[in-house]
């Protein structure tokens, strides 16, 4: 999974496009983008337009953004949608690995009540989005089996922090936004799931996006979250791997296959040990 779209439950037509968009996954969101007063049309919009997606023959993964726990909306969100069975769960504004474990309880009822394989929905949290939620990041390693990845949020902070902004002159982020993003990187490893990097809000500037896509590619994120379709295109092509670096990752595990014994190996003149092939098996697991 390289890119996450978000999407409106109450905007029928960009719903429907978001199925062109080339996203791998499609956020249909609850939270931020619906007015309160639209929140139960959104709500049975979402689970009319998962119930007809899910039965295409091809489609992205299905993602539901619900309300945060402690919204008081929550329940009435999953008691709607969960009807359509998404593939998971998007918890916003998370605050450690008890609140996954929380929602994964109400899954796991609704689940049961739909005759729905029990553990089936998967749980995406957003972890940075207030400011005791930085002290819980360690958290999420070994909270749940649906734990599918963890990633953060710059918007939501900035107002928790009462931050004039979270991004500096030059466009790159400002420090504490800085160190949210890399706590959710070691945490997301930690946890030993996928670290997704938060959305780029500018989508007319692709390349800055670009930019900030091969700098979270670098860091070790695997994915990024988008609020247009036209930035899909860009994501993906940053976080597809090369067809270079997939040649020298399967010729990194074939190394090691062909010597399994050996702790460093010389490959084409260069070094090679086990994070090297931790790294190759990553990647090609991506592809």
């Amino acid at each position: 999974m390289r890119s996450l779209l978000f999407v409106p439950a109450d905007s029928p037509r960009k719903l429907e496009k978001s199925l062109a968009s080339g996203a791998d996954a499609v956020i249909v969101d609850l939270e931020d983008s619906i007015a309160p007063a639209n929140k139960e049309a959104a709500r049975v919009g979402a689970r009319d337009f998962l119930t007809a997606a899910k039965a295409l023959t091809k489609r992205p993964l299905l993602m539901l953004r619900v309300n945060a726990l402690d919204s008081g909306l929550v329940e009435r969100d999953l008691d709607v949608v969960m009807a359509a069975a998404p593939d998971a769960v998007m918890l916003p504004k998370s605050r450690r690995g008890a609140d996954v474990q929380h929602l994964s309880v109400k899954l796991a009822v609704r689940e049961a009540e739909r005759d729905l394989p029990d553990g089936s929905t998967t749980i995406l949290p957003i972890a940075t989005e207030t400011a005791g939620a930085i002290f819980g990041l360690a958290s999420y390693a070994g909270a749940s089996s649906r734990l599918m990845g963890l990633t953060w949020g710059a918007e939501d902070l900035a107002a928790e922090l009462a931050a004039e902004t979270n991004r500096l002159t030059d466009g790159t982020y400002a420090d504490a936004f800085r160190l949210a993003r890399a706590l959710t990187l070691f945490a997301a490893r930690a946890a030993g799931v996928d670290p997704i990097d938060t959305v780029y809000p500018n989508f007319r500037d692709l390349a800055g996006l670009r930019a900030e896509c091969e700098a979270a590619r670098r860091d070790g994120f695997v994915a990024k979250m988008a609020i247009h379709p036209g930035q899909i295109a860009v994501i993906n092509d940053v976080f597809t791997p090369s067809a270079e670096a997939v040649a020298r990752a399967k010729t990194i595990v074939a190394a090691f296959a062909a010597d399994p014994a050996a702790g460093v190996l010389n490959l084409d003149g260069a070094m090679i040990d086990r994070p090297h092939l931790k790294q190759a098996e990553r990647l090609l697991a991506r592809i």
